[in-house]
This record gives C-alpha cells, structure tokens and sequence, in this order.
C-alpha cells in the first residue's frame, strides 16, 4: 500500500477532504457486507481505514461526521428457529494487524481514562467458532442463543444442550448468569464428520467453522447431537450477582461451575507482554487440534472496563489482534461489473478455484477501477503500479474471513494476449452514464429508479435484518417478485395482500410457496406496518445514512412528523433547520446534505409519501427522567478538558439526560468550555448561551 500523508501534516482543508474519502470507502465496505453480504475489503483494511480516520477526528474535532461508521455487528437470523432479545448486547471486537495496533490500543485506553498507571489484560486465543450465550437461571440452563445481529438470536436452546461441554445445571451458581463462548469443532472431528459425509453421499464442509455453525444451527436437535461440537467460555452477559474483580478471577469462576476455559489464556502487564504471548500462541496454533484466527486482549479490572464502556458495536477494554492472512496463486478468469443499491459499479474477479486458508475460493474484490489500474484513489501507486488484467496470474490475499482480494500481479506469467482493463463508462444493467464524482473512488449509475440492479438492491437493503426485517420476504423473494412486476418500490409491498390476497391463487401456486407461506408472508408484512423511527429512516436506503445515524437522527427528532418537517424546510448550507440538522452531534454536512436532498428530489421523495401512508410510525421512546440539572437539556463541550477526556464527559452528560451537540446554535443551554476553546465559545457569548469550565461541570455533573 502507498504511502499516505500522516495525520500531524494535514491541514484543515486536507482533513475535511481526507475524512470525506474515508466516510466514503467505510460506507461503502459496511454496506457490501453487512447489508449485501458481499465483503469487498479485509479486516486489516478496514481496520486501517478507521484507524486513521479516529486519528484525524482526534486532531481535529470539529470536523468530526457521521460518515465514518462502525461496524455492524453479527449476522442475519436463519428462517426456522425462534428469536431471543439478548437481556446485554452481545458485540463484536475490533482489529489489531500489528504490533503498533496493539500499543495503540493501549494508548487510547490511557486516554480515555486518562490513566498512567500500571494497566494487566487478558490475553487469550480467539476461536474460530460461533458465539453462543447461554442463560441459567437457578442454576438451571434455559436458554441458549446465536449472537444474531447483537441484539437478536436465534433460539438454539435444544441443540444446545446435546454439547457435552455445555452444562444443564450449575451449583453456586448467581440467580441469573448468562455464560457466553464460542461453539467449535476439533480438527479430527471434523476430518471424521467429512469422512462421514463423504461415505453417505452428503454435502461435506469447507472447515471446521463452518462445520460447527452449520451443526449447530440445524433445526432437527438430533443431528446437533450427532456432531462433534465442544464449547469454550470466555465471556458472560446478564448477571444478578458479579461474578469477581477482575477478568482473570471472572473466568477462573466460570472454569469452577463446570465450564471449558481456554488453558492459554495468560495475565499480561503492557503491550510488550501481550505480544510475547500473542507469539506464543501463534507458534502452538497448528499443533492445538482446534482453529484459532487470532488473540483477544481485554482489560483485566473490571472496574475499568465498566468506566471505558462501549462505542456502538465495540467494547473500548478489549481488541482481538488477528494472524496474518493467507495467499495463494491462481488464474484470474474475468472481471464481472455488479451495480450496488447506490448505483455503485462494483468490480469483482471471477478466479479459477484454489484453496486459501482451507476454504476454496471464486471470486475476489477488486474495489474499483483505480485498483485495477494499480494506484489508489489518491493517485498513488499500488503493487508497484502493476495493473490487474483477465488471464493474469494473481496472488490472492485472505484475512478475517471476508471475500478475498487480489494482493498482486506475477507479470512474468501474463499472457502475451491479455489486454488492459476498460472500466465501463456505462451502466451494465440499464445502460445510463456511469459518472465517478469528484473525490469519490467509485463510479455511480445515474439511472436512479429506471435502473433494475439499483431498484433491486434498494429493495433488499429495505427488507434487510436492521431495517424493516420482514421475515419471509429475503433477498430472493425480492429478486423474484421484482422480475415477476409485483414490486417495484416498497411501498409496493404492503398493497402485496390487497393486489393477491384474494384466493392467493398467484402466490401459493408459485414454486416453495403455498396458502399457509403466503397467509404467513401477509401477516409479518402486516406486523411491520408497525416501525420504529430508526429503522424506517435508515430502511429509505439513503446515501451516508447508516444505521448509527439514523439512530441518531431518530432520538433528535423524536417522531416522524418532526424529522420530515425538518428535512423538507432545510436548505443546504443555509437556515435555521440546517443548523439544527448539523449540529447534531455525528451528523455532518456530507450525510446531511444527502438527507435534504432525498427530501427534494420529487421522484424520491413520492416513493416516500407513498410508504409512509402504510404505516404507523413509532416514536421514539425517551428514557426514564433523570434527576439532575442537565437533563432536557442540550450542552456543547470546547476547548481541552483536563480533568477527563471528551468521550468520558460526554458519556456523562448523556448519562444525566442532556443532549450533546457539536456546534452552538440558539437551542444550545450550556456550553463547557476548556483552555483553548475558540469560535463556539465565542459563538455562546455572541447568543447569550451560559459558559462554564470544567471544575464547574465536574460539580454540576457529581464528579467532584
């Protein structure tokens, strides 16, 4: 990868152009693979790109935009079990690739807390298993769960309980304790499962992952049992009484009640010791007899770990530090063009088939046409400037289980007739101009509606797991109600019961469907007629708007008749509804922009008049009243706070109920202001907003 202008040289300028590439790139990888289920880029990319667009909002906060998103957690919920609403999140982790990662890591944390002292983590393998969390109550287990999406999962509890290494009951156990871990297969079980398979004339499995997601997710209980599957503890969520005072003690307690802990975990002191045992366990990873893809490091006090708290996915006390990835050599075979719900043309390498890490691949990301070309989207040079073409020997690159990508070109196997790679200046679905913005890596149709792939995509993403999550109505449902002309827009699916419920002769003598599938289909659609704000301003599938910020945006406005108000009275860059709108803080002016926009577009903004008349629109549900002399109202911090970090003091308003904003306007109640503070200081006085310093805010927050 090029070299790229470190943080400490941007200027203003540079950063606010910078932030908007990174805002872009992440917004489109979360979207390929969590709303697509298309990974375009690895971890370790994606790690980088949010790495350093932190650092650059930490040099410069108030340029700080909702564009830059956080991953999304988890996966869909499979058809045929039963959902579990997880009592505590359960959330994902984030990446280190190397060794600065995990000094970083450290860095932060002592930043957050603002803590100099001697800081012990945990480190221990990270399995490459499925995430199950287990609920006991009076130490009987009664209920076991998928992580699902984080919030969700699907009801596994049977299956569970023909896992050896999972408990049915517990002695000295708390009231309630929900045990969370990873659900695997050992190597020779796996080769044995597979010989099995083979024998009966069975499907067989890639790796032992997907061997166990796959064994324990069947919806026959006695197959589960059939399967060789062991359980690791490692983590817990509900608890009525706590477990110990550190993480350490935590697991040992788990270990105690009859659970399998990891025997390599170790206590570690700094990012030196973390490495050390990272190595260690690296050097035992092929004799271990179990998949492992990395080391998970957490904060050992616990107490530590409930003042560092969460980002929106991510606990802030823990990271897993993943193994390099893997490569192989294979024959690039054609670079297809796919068309995303944005209108994103999308390059993908069809490959002949090779085996990469134990699983065979067949395609790879090509991102976009400058990785092709061999530069990034600054211009610079990428693989040494070697371009990519069709009939090329290419080196493919997997790591953190994503699709892969091509890492680099052997030209001295290039065929003599392979040719340079045109990327297409039109759409390959509805044949529109195909346009790449200025400051945009990617080149977008413009046929808007007109365009099938678009309309298609839309309409997935509408129905997809974070939006409007219609259960019967997946992604092939959609894709054939499409061809069929029995939707074209979302509204169009909630008129589906009216249009052919009658008889359901149309629908229940298509092929799988029948009158109890359609009679189901109806009723979910019905159920979701019903739909809180967020999900519907994040299910309109407009640009930048991701899920975080529609949350966002949905806790602003509070109902749907004030935020479309809002939208369709702001003009970009100008009135009172624009300042509002951007002074939410983790709005900025790229999503901001996109949102108006959308309101004014008369095509766009049709289809949403037109959904909107089907349904009943949840409001946003305020929390419980706080008791303290901030709550309701909306505060804006400045300046260098000395006496705790930004992200505590901002944690800590929120706690007390008061809004924090990241610009001043009229609606702004009070403004806290450190050494340093500037314009927005200047911008409260000019208003006659209240100013106060810290110490003032530290006693009006209790902190004193």
């Amino acid at each position: 990868m090029s070299d790229v202008t470190p943080v400490e040289q941007l200027s203003e300028a540079q950063a606010r152009a910078e932030l908007a590439r990174l805002a872009a790139e992440i917004g489109r990888a979360n979207e390929a693979y969590h709303t697509l289920d298309a990974p375009e880029i690895s971890d370790a990319d994606y790690d980088a790109l949010k790495q350093r667009n932190a650092a650059i909002e930490a040099r410069f906060p108030d340029l700080k935009r909702a564009d830059s998103p956080s991953t999304q957690v988890g996966a869909a919920l499979a058809e045929g079990f039963g959902k579990i609403r997880h009592e505590v999140r359960m959330l994902s982790l984030e990446n280190a690739f190397a060794a600065e990662d995990v000094a970083d890591f450290e860095a932060r944390i002592r930043s957050y807390l603002g803590f100099e002292g001697p800081l012990l983590y945990t480190a221990e393998p990270k399995i490459d298993g499925l995430s199950l969390s287990l609920r006991y109550e009076g130490g009987v287990l009664m209920q076991a769960a998928t992580r699902g999406d984080g919030e969700m999962g699907e009801n596994v509890t049977e299956n569970a309980r023909t896992i050896a290494d999972i408990p049915a009951t517990l002695s000295n156990a708390p009231e309630v304790l929900e045990v969370r871990g990873e659900v695997y297969m050992s190597h020779a079980d796996f080769a044995a499962l597979n010989a099995r398979q083979q024998a009966a004339g069975e499907k067989t499995f890639a790796n032992p992952r997907n061997a166990a997601a796959g064994s324990l997710r069947q919806l026959d209980p006695q197959i589960t049992a059939a399967r060789p599957l062991r359980f690791f503890a490692y983590s817990w969520g509900a608890l009525s009484a706590p477990l110990a005072e550190t993480q350490i003690e935590a697991i040992a307690c788990l270990h105690r009640l009859g659970f399998q802990t990891n025997p390599l975990t170790r206590l570690c002191q700094g990012p030196e010791a973390l490495l050390a045992q990272y190595r260690a366990i690296e050097a035992q990873r092929a004799t271990l007899g179990y998949d492992i893809d990395g080391v998970v490091y957490k904060v050992n006090d616990l107490a530590l770990q409930r003042r560092l708290g969460f980002r929106s996915t991510t606990p802030r006390w823990a990271i897993a530090h993943k193994f390099p990835a893997e490569l192989a050599w294979t024959r690039l075979e054609a670079i297809d063009i796919q068309v995303g719900r944005t209108g994103a043309l999308s390059p993908v390498a069809r490959l002949k088939p090779v085996t990469v890490g134990g699983v065979v691949v067949s395609n790879a990301t090509l991102h976009n046409e400058d990785y092709i070309a061999g530069r990034d989207s600054r211009g610079d040079t990428i693989r040494s400037g070697k371009d990519i073409r069709v009939g090329d020997w290419v080196q493919v690159y997997r790591a953190g289980d994503v699709i892969p990508k091509i890492a680099d070109v052997d030209l001295t196997q290039r065929p003599p007739e392979a040719a340079l790679f045109v990327f297409p200046h039109l759409c390959p679905q509805c044949g529109s101009e195909a346009i790449r913005e200025e400051g945009d890596a990617v080149r977008r149709c413009t046929g808007g509606l007109i365009c099938p792939a678009q309309a298609v995509e839309r309409l997935k993403h509408f129905v997809s797991r974070n939006a409007f999550d219609i259960e019967g109505l997946g992604a092939k449902q959609v894709e054939a109600f499409y061809k069929d002309g029995w939707i074209a827009r979302p509204a169009d699916i909630f008129t589906l019961e009216q249009r052919f419920g009658a008889g359901l002769q149309q629908l229940k003598n298509r092929e799988g469907w029948g009158a109890k599938s359609a009679d189901n289909l109806f009723a979910a659609i019905r159920e979701r007629r019903n739909i809180s704000l967020n999900r519907l301003i994040f299910a309109l599938g407009i640009r930048h708007v991701g899920e975080t910020s529609a949350s966002l945006l949905a806790t602003h406005y509070g109902t749907w008749a004030a935020f479309e108000t809002a939208m369709t009275a702001a003009q970009i860059g100008e009135g009172a509804e624009w300042a509002e709108l951007i002074a939410i803080d983790g709005v900025g002016a790229v999503l901001a922009s996109s949102l108006v926009t959308a309101f004014h577009q008369q095509a766009e903004r049709a289809a949403i008049d037109v959904l909107v008349a089907h349904l009943s629109v949840q409001d946003v549900v305020t929390r419980a009243p706080v008791n303290s002399e901030v709550a309701g109202k909306t505060l804006v911090f400045t300046g260098t706070l000395e006496k705790m970090t930004r992200a505590e003091a901002k944690a800590r308003a929120e706690a007390l109920g008061a809004k924090v904003a990241g610009s001043v306007s009229a609606k702004t109640d009070l403004v806290i202001a450190g050494p340093g503070a500037g314009s927005k200081a200047k911008q409260a006085q000019a208003l006659g907003v209240k100013i106060i310093d810290e110490d003032a805010w530290i006693a009006l927050a209790g902190q004193a």
